[in-house]
C-alpha cells in the first residue's frame, strides 16, 4: 500500500479510516476499521518505556545476566530463555498486561518495528527492532497484541503505522524519525531510554 499518507497524529482513528478507504477488499476494510474503533480490546501497552536489556537482540536461547534473572523472580514471572522472552519480560516489567486467548497461551508480545512497511517517503527499509540491541527489550514498541489485530499488523501497512504512532504519542518513540526530526540514541524525541 504505497499510497498512504503521513499520519495525522492528533487524530490517528480518523487518519486510519481515511486511509481504509484504499482498501479494495470491503470486508477487510470492515475488520480494520471494526478493530481501529476497539483498538483497546485488541492492543494493550506497557505503562511506561523502559529499554529493559541494551544490548540484546534476538536469538535462538538467552543468557540473561543475573540482576535480570532476579527482575523476572522478583515480579513473579516464570523464567523461560526463549527467543522473545526477552522483550515479554520487558512489557511485562514494563506494566504491560497480557491477557489470555482462549486457548491456554497469552496474546503475542508484538514489535511495533518488525521490519515491515518503511513510513511513505522515508526510507526504503523499515527497523527490525528484534535483530537491533537498543529496541529489542524497548518496552515503548512492544504491545500485547489479540491474534486477529497481529494478522492486521502483519498485512496492511496504515494498521502497523497506525500503532506505531500511536507509541510515538505515547512515548515520544520514533526510532525511524518519522515523525520528528531530533532523535536521541535510543530513538526518543526529546526523552530518554528510560521514558516517564
Amino acid at each position: 500500500m504505497n499510497s498512504m499518507t503521513p499520519c495525522r497524529l492528533e487524530d490517528l482513528s480518523g487518519w486510519l479510516e481515511d486511509e481504509a478507504l484504499s482498501i479494495p477488499d470491503e470486508a477487510h476494510r470492515r475488520v480494520i476499521l471494526e478493530v481501529n474503533s476497539n483498538l483497546d480490546s485488541f492492543v494493550k501497552w506497557p505503562k511506561r518505556s523502559v529499554l529493559w536489556w541494551d544490548g540484546c537482540q534476538r536469538i535462538k536461547y538467552h543468557e540473561f545476566p543475573p540482576t535480570l534473572r532476579e527482575a523476572i523472580n522478583q515480579a513473579g514471572l516464570p523464567f523461560r530463555n526463549w527467543s522473545n522472552d526477552p522483550a515479554v519480560y520487558a512489557y511485562r516489567l514494563a506494566g504491560g498486561e497480557r491477557p489470555k486467548r482462549a486457548i491456554s497461551d497469552e496474546w503475542s508480545i508484538h514489535h511495533v518495528y518488525d521490519g515491515q512497511f518503511p513510513y511513505p517517503g522515508n526510507r526504503q527499509s523499515s527497523l527490525r527492532a528484534a535483530k537491533h540491541p537498543r529496541h529489542f527489550t524497548q518496552s515503548a514498541g512492544l504491545v500485547a497484541i489479540h491474534p486477529v489485530a497481529d494478522a492486521l499488523a502483519d498485512e496492511f501497512a496504515i494498521f502497523a503505522w497506525r500503532l506505531r504512532a500511536e507509541s510515538f504519542v505515547r512515548f515520544g518513540y520514533d526510532p525511524e524519525g518519522a515523525f520528528t526530526g531530533k532523535l536521541d540514541e535510543f530513538g526518543f524525541a526529546g526523552r530518554d531510554a528510560q521514558g516517564a
